[in-house]
Order: C-alpha cells, then sequence, then structure tokens
C-alpha cells in the first residue's frame, strides 16, 4: 500500500529522550520479546538455559533503570493514588490461566465459527459474570461443570471476584478523567417463584443484580420488551434487542441479563486532517478502500516472529487504572487464523506479548472501523464442553420452590457494538441468560499499517482483565 509520511502536531512525547535512554528503552521490548518466544518452550533443553538468561538480563536492567527511564515504562512506573477512586489493586491478579484463558477459548472458538467470515467484537467479563450467577444457583455436577470452565475453585471465590471485579474495573471513571464505564446486571424472575434468600443475596450484594418479579405467563412479550430496553438504555443506545423475538414465553421462568457500556479517549489522539482512504486487504485476496488514522509519534510497540503488537493507551486522568487497546497484527495478510490459535493454544501467550515501554515508529496506522456483532454464547458453551447449565435438575439454588428441580439455562444471547475513530473507543456488550518477538534493529524506527486482518483486545492493565476481544476482518463492513 502507498502512504505519505507527515510530521504530527507537537504532543508531550515529542521529546527525544537522550540516544542512551532510547536505547535501553528499546532493549526491554527486545527483552520481552525474546521471553515471549522462548517462553512457549520451556524444558530441558537450550530453549531453557535461553530463557534463563533473558529473565536474569531483564532483571538486571531493571534493576539499574534511572527514575527517568522508568517513565518511560509506565507498566513499571505507579500512578498517584487518587483516594476518592476505588484502587484496582484489592482484586488479586489473576494468573492468565484464569480469567485470560477462559476469554481466549471463547475467542478462538467464536472466531473459527460464527465470525469466521464477519468481523467480531465480545464482551468475556460479561458472559463469564453471567455464568458466576448460574453457578451461584447452581448445585452438585452442574456446578461443578461451571466451577471448572470458569478455572474457579468455589463459589464463594467466584462470587468475592465478581464483586471486585464490578467495584473496580467495570466502574465508571469518568469523573477522574478516565474512561466512562457503565455496568448493570439483572435478575427477571416468575412472579409465581420466590428467590431464595441466599441466591437473592449473593445476586444484589456480590453481582450487584437488581432483582424482579414479572409475569410470564400472560406478559412474556412485555418482559422481553422491558429487558431489551433496559438493556439499550444502558449501553447508551448501542445495543438493542438483546433478546430475539420468541425468545421469551410463557414457559421462561427466570432471565439473567448484564449490560457493559465502555468509552475511552485516546492519550494520544489521532490527528484528522492527517486520516486517508487507504487499500485493507481482505482475506479472499481482495481489497476496500478504509479510512486509515495514522501518526508518526512513538507507540508502545514490538515485534515476533511472524506478528507485531501495538498498544494504544487511554487516557487515564486521576483514574488508577489504566485501559488500553492491543492490536496483534500477522505479518502475512492471511496469518489472521493462525495468529488466534497459537494466542488461544499457548498458555500465558498475551501477557508474554505485550508492549511495555516506547519505541520510535516510521509510521503507524490503523483503520477506522464500527460494528456490532451477535451470537448465541448457549452454543459455543456447549461446543467448548459446559453442557449441564442447559439440562435440568442442577439449578435448584435459585428458586424456593419444588420447581426449581425442572429449571435450566434454555439460552444465552450475547451483542456487543465497538467504534474506534480518532478520538478513542466506544464499545457496548450485553448477554443475556434465558432459563427454562523477531530479534529488534535497534537503530531502526517501526512500521506499524494494519492493512489486513488483525486481533484486538480492550484491557484493564493493572488486573489484566479483559473487557472486549475481537477481530476485524473488514473495516467497513458493519456486521
Amino acid at each position: 500500500m502507498q502512504w505519505e509520511s507527515y510530521p504530527d502536531k507537537h504532543t508531550e512525547s515529542d521529546s527525544t529522550p537522550p540516544p542512551q535512554t532510547a536505547k535501553r528503552t528499546l532493549l526491554l521490548n527486545h527483552v520481552e520479546g525474546e521471553k515471549g518466544k522462548y517462553s512457549s518452550n520451556m524444558g530441558n533443553s537450550p530453549s531453557t538455559r535461553k530463557c534463563n538468561e533473558i529473565v536474569e538480563t531483564w532483571e538486571r536492567i531493571h534493576a539499574q533503570l534511572p527514575p527517568s527511564d522508568s517513565q518511560q515504562c509506565p507498566s513499571y512506573h505507579a500512578q498517584p493514588s487518587n483516594p476518592a477512586f476505588p484502587s484496582s489493586s484489592s482484586i488479586p491478579r489473576q494468573p492468565e490461566s484464569s480469567q485470560t484463558s477462559v476469554s481466549m477459548r471463547i475467542t478462538n472458538y467464536v472466531a473459527q465459527y460464527a465470525a469466521k467470515d464477519s468481523n467480531l467484537v465480545f464482551s468475556p467479563p460479561s458472559i463469564q459474570l453471567l455464568l458466576g450467577l448460574v453457578a451461584a444457583g447452581a448445585t452438585g455436577p452442574t456446578k461443578d461443570q461451571v466451577l471448572s470452565f470458569l478455572n474457579c475453585e468455589s463459589v464463594s471465590k467466584l462470587n468475592h471476584l465478581a464483586s471486585e471485579l464490578i467495584s473496580t474495573v467495570l466502574a465508571d471513571g469518568s469523573a477522574y478523567g478516565g474512561p466512562k464505564l457503565s455496568f448493570a446486571n439483572g435478575v427477571r424472575v416468575d412472579n409465581r417463584l420466590p428467590l431464595k434468600p441466599v441466591f437473592k443475596q449473593i445476586a444484589s450484594n456480590n453481582y450487584k443484580a437488581s432483582c424482579e418479579h414479572v409475569d410470564f405467563q400472560i406478559k412474556a412479550d412485555q418482559v422481553a420488551h422491558k429487558v431489551n430496553s433496559w438493556v439499550e438504555k444502558s449501553t447508551n443506545g448501542l445495543i438493542k434487542d438483546i433478546l430475539p423475538t420468541g425468545s421469551v414465553d410463557r414457559t421462561t421462568r427466570l432471565i439473567l441479563a448484564n449490560a457493559l457500556y465502555f468509552k475511552g479517549v485516546w492519550k494520544q489522539k489521532f490527528d484528522l486532517s492527517r486520516t486517508r482512504d487507504l487499500d485493507f486487504h481482505l482475506l479472499n485476496g481482495g481489497s476496500v478502500k478504509v479510512p486509515f488514522m495514522s501518526t508518526t509519534t512513538k507507540q508502545y510497540i514490538c515485534a515476533f516472529n511472524g506478528f507485531k503488537v501495538l498498544c494504544l493507551r487511554y487516557s487515564q486522568g486521576r483514574d488508577n487504572r489504566q485501559f488500553s487497546m492491543y492490536i496483534f497484527l500477522p505479518e502475512a495478510r492471511d496469518g489472521l487464523p493462525s495468529l488466534m490459535q497459537i494466542a488461544s493454544s499457548q498458555p500465558g501467550f498475551l501477557e508474554q506479548h505485550l508492549p511495555h515501554c516506547q519505541a520510535d515508529v516510521h509510521i503507524c496506522m490503523i483503520p477506522r472501523f464500527k460494528f456490532s456483532f451477535g451470537f448465541e454464547v448457549s452454543k459455543t458453551l456447549k461446543q467448548l464442553g459446559l453442557v449441564l447449565p442447559f439440562s435440568e435438575g442442577g439449578l435448584t439454588e435459585m428458586v424456593d420452590s419444588s420447581l426449581g428441580a425442572n429449571l435450566f439455562v434454555s439460552r444465552i444471547f450475547h451483542k456487543s457494538f465497538i467504534e474506534v475513530n480518532e478520538e478513542g473507543t466506544e464499545a457496548a456488550a450485553a448477554p443475556a441468560a434465558v432459563i427454562t518477538l523477531k530479534s529488534l534493529d535497534l537503530t531502526n524506527k517501526f512500521e506499524f499499517i494494519a492493512d489486513h486482518p488483525f486481533l484486538f483486545f480492550i484491557r484493564e492493565d493493572t488486573t489484566g482483565t479483559l473487557l472486549f476481544a475481537g477481530h476485524v476482518l473488514n473495516p467497513l463492513s458493519q456486521n
């Protein structure tokens, strides 16, 4: 593709660090990349010795960094605490084998099947929080299977993590200069079925869910409309009709639903005057003209064998959290399926391939995109082995009635929306369950031109929580 180089407007990062600092910053990215490259081949082999040498080098460099260098790597530079805002440090940072590994498994499966030929965006924590409510109302093998799927040892721990996630990571930060977040949780139960006090308490206290009795027998359509309106309002109008026509009827006994809205402004905004229409290459060999945003300022970026990773940070303000978008760009134009397979199959892949320091770039270009995506999550969960919640007999801890023995999850629906432009990102998601490194040349600048299909993630970095995951196959398609 053709591109032109334009000088950026002055930003905070225009000041050039001393050569020694810049070189050390690039070296940190190199060592981080080498760690990721070798860590997947651990064992009694030269790779093990190589990895150990790299880790020792990494630790030695960090121990010798002066304060000015630490400020070049915000991942290791503590932000001033804001006592008025809940600290995300209250959430124990989970190993990537838990929340992130579940997210990657779901992402890979949906990318291969439900979104094989379309753009993809969904919210892993929205689905996992909904499954947490299912676990809170389950017993026996059903409860055990949900816990196993979510990589959690007990319902009590799952409830605690849910409470901390909602009250900190998903809390609105716009009042402090951070991203706008809105999360809403709801339980709608048939008016003939009283909720068990323990389940109602967990839903209200841990999952911040509003509980409401409704009339499915006579007013099923009205209930569905009310839930859809509630989700639409909670997502600032971005998610409509989360419950399809006919999904709620007189046999419905319980609806669990939540909605997540996110709007973040880039820490370094793109200059609108530099946006140009250029070719984006599709998986089928064709191409489309797409508006590309561009910049030449320093970026959080690193390169590995076969792909590059770009981190675009959102404005933080006095918010204690740090939200970022990560773009994983394969070198090959048709390399997305292979990259997705590797990312989902290698434990710790995401953590090991995140850029931590800024590097000089010759040009950085990403397309504007805006689309929505919806799918039936229950089909995906069944294919991934979570089957017991969808059969009778396992949800006896939800309602205080003999009918509880016949409750089961019939279907789970999920819809998400995302828009990325020069200002930042707007995204929303809503599920509803109806119960019935390659080597770096330190003297060269990077090029990052996302002109073919890529993966993306929106992540809260202090806890490692993935808020949204997806891929872009065609930036012009709005699904």
